[in-house]
């Protein structure tokens, strides 16, 4: 077959392909043994099609298995951290950070994990964090949104408590929609110091 003939033929099929297939040794062995192959390159190239056709069903396999594989509650978790330290600032953020980190987020996250395992996969797929932690002296971390009915599923809220002879302490804690959120589920407590602490998002 001449060269010319063969380079159209490689480019053409990189081209409908996307590059994903080249063509091989078979094709070209085909095309020899088979004169009248010579003339078109269309469905009647078996071994193309076939290779395109396993590359596809491949291709979805792959899609599939990705979907399945979406960690819901992981990416719950790190927007979870990002709109913490949204609300703690610059200010309030460094000085907690440590004992937040190891005490209180590995909580939040146990209250984030047990949620989405009672939920179902659509159900699971479509909660969201909400974007506005409360400023100012406000409780609101986050929620726990389901976007489907737009409703909260947990409210995640840290109070500014001062203690008489020990000073300003953060209370975090959480509402879940399984008691219509009325119950106080603790998280913990961080010491803040004996002066007033600044609002949040400083």
């Amino acid at each position: 077959m001449k060269t010319w003939v063969k380079k159209s033929i490689v480019i053409m099929v990189a081209f409908l392909t996307f590059g994903l297939i080249t063509p091989t040794h078979e094709i070209w062995e085909a095309f020899d043994q088979n004169p009248s192959n010579r003339a078109s390159i269309g469905p009647s190239s078996g071994t193309s099609t076939a290779l395109a056709a396993e590359h596809d069903d491949s291709s979805d396999e792959q899609l599939q298995i990705q979907e399945e594989a979406i960690d819901y509650n992981a990416l719950l978790v790190d927007a979870a951290r990002e709109q913490s330290y949204i609300k703690f600032g610059t200010k309030i953020g460094p000085k907690i950070s440590n004992e937040f980190d190891s005490i209180i987020f590995p909580k939040m996250e146990e209250a984030i994990a047990m949620t989405v395992a009672n939920l179902d996969d659509q159900t699971a797929a479509s909660l969201t964090i909400s974007e506005r932690p409360s400023g100012n002296y406000g409780e609101k971390i986050f929620n726990v949104i389901n976007n489907e009915t737009g409703t909260d599923v947990i409210r995640f809220h840290v109070r500014t408590e001062k203690r008489p002879q020990e000073g300003y302490y953060y209370n975090f804690h959480y509402h879940s929609v399984e008691d219509n959120f009325m119950a106080h589920n603790n998280l913990g407590d961080i010491y803040w110091e004996k002066n007033t602490p600044p609002k949040w998002l400083s």
